[in-house]
Formats: structure tokens, sequence, C-alpha cells
């Protein structure tokens, strides 16, 4: 896949004011910083994509975080959830370092990619339906780029339910962790517990489970439909 369609589409992402509720919350979270992180300069922007173009599995989020992803500008970067997720996409081969803490902090994804379906942080962690519906073109834009994707790591129930719209799949599967459903085109999505501290810290979550998923996406793995006008414009360059 060109990198460089996939730069142009996340011009697209990185522009976009649609939503005026995650708009407002995104810039008053980079004006009003967690001590921790006082006197930083917030990327309070969508955060787009990011990982291998050639990568054959994609974990999806369900929407990046106020003081994660929003202030470093890059999908599961800077928080908890992110120690835990690269630090197994590390151990399984995808990542070339355990952390991930900054943009330039020199993180490659090899045959992965990560995103949110929800680009922006929502108040209080939750996205509404009108939300979702206006971010999924990114969403179907990204896979549809990502030729080479072949199974969707889904972290969490809303992140499976925005990959079950995705892929049109009427009645909608029920989530579960290590869960499989075929996507109608090759693909598949695989259900994972989200690695946030919530299920972590009390051990729904493991490492040793978090292994297990990553370990069969990276089976499935090794085994085009056309939905998104901005493909086009991608591609045009």
């Amino acid at each position: 896949m060109s990198a460089r369609s996939l730069a142009i589409l996340e011009q697209h992402v990185t522009g976009c004011r649609r939503c005026p509720r995650l708009v407002a919350h995104r810039e008053h979270a980079a004006a009003h910083p967690r001590p921790a992180f006082a006197g930083q300069d917030y990327w309070a922007r969508p955060v787009p994509g990011f990982g291998d173009p050639d990568a054959r599995i994609y974990v999806l989020g369900m929407a990046t975080s106020a003081h994660g992803g929003n202030r470093t500008g890059r999908a599961f970067t800077g928080n908890a959830t992110a120690d835990w997720l690269i630090a197994a996409m590390h151990r399984a081969g995808l990542a070339n370092q355990a952390s991930s803490t900054h943009r330039g902090d020199g993180l490659r994804l090899d045959r992965a990619w990560m995103a949110s379906a929800v680009r922006c942080a929502p108040p209080r962690d939750r996205t509404t339906a009108g939300e979702r519906r206006e971010c999924a073109r990114y969403l179907d834009a990204e896979l549809e780029l990502l030729t080479g994707v072949r199974v969707i790591v889904c972290l969490g129930a809303l992140a499976w339910n925005a990959a079950a719209a995705w892929a049109g799949l009427r009645p909608r599967p029920p989530f579960g962790h290590g869960r499989e459903h075929p996507a109608g085109d090759g693909r598949i999505l695989l259900g994972c517990y989200h690695p946030s501290p919530q299920n972590t810290r009390t051990g729904r979550l493991t490492a040793a489970m978090l292994d297990d998923v990553l370990g069969r996406a990276a089976e499935v793995a090794g085994g085009g439909r056309s939905r998104s006008p901005l493909v086009a414009e991608a591609r045009e360059v």
C-alpha cells in the first residue's frame, strides 16, 4: 500500500472538525492538562492511525484518550493502556520496542496497524451514535487502503461493534474475549478485552490473555472492497 495514500488520508483525519462536542472536549483537555503533563503542548486534533502500510493485523480501539493520544498525537501512546498493548505487541514481534510514550520515541510496527474507531477524545470516554457514524468514514477508508489486513483485533465491545458495523454484519455478532467472526471479505474480527487499567488491574485481562489473542491474530494473518470516497482522492495522487 502506498504510504502517500495513507498520508493523504491522515490529512483528512487530522483536519476534521465535524463533531463540535468532541472538538470542544479535545481542546479543553489541552488547555487544562493533568499536573503530570503541565507545560506540554497537546496535539488536540483527531488522532490518525499508525503503523506498517503493509499491515496484516489491524488493532482497533474505540476512542483516543484525552491525555494519551490527544496529548501525544499518536494512537495508543502515552498512557497505561499503551503500556500494556505495546509491550504485548513487542512480545508478539509486532513492535520494535515495548513502550509507546511520544511520537518521536522511535516506535515502529511490523505487519500491524493501530487506530481508534473515533479519532477524538470524548467526554467521560463516551461517544454518541452520531459521532461514531461521522468517524466511520475514516475506518472505512483506512481499511480499504490497508489491503493486506486479514484480522481486526477489537479491543472491547465498542470497538467490536464499530468493526461489525464496518463489515455490515446483521445481526451484530456478540462480543467476547477471543471470539472470532468472519467479516465476509476474507478478513475476520477477533475480540479482546480492552487493556484499560480497569481490566488489567482487576485481572479481567492478564498479559497471558492478551498474548494469546495477538498470537492468534498472527496465526490468522499468515493465512477489496470499495466503500469510501476518501480513498479515490488518496489514490489519484
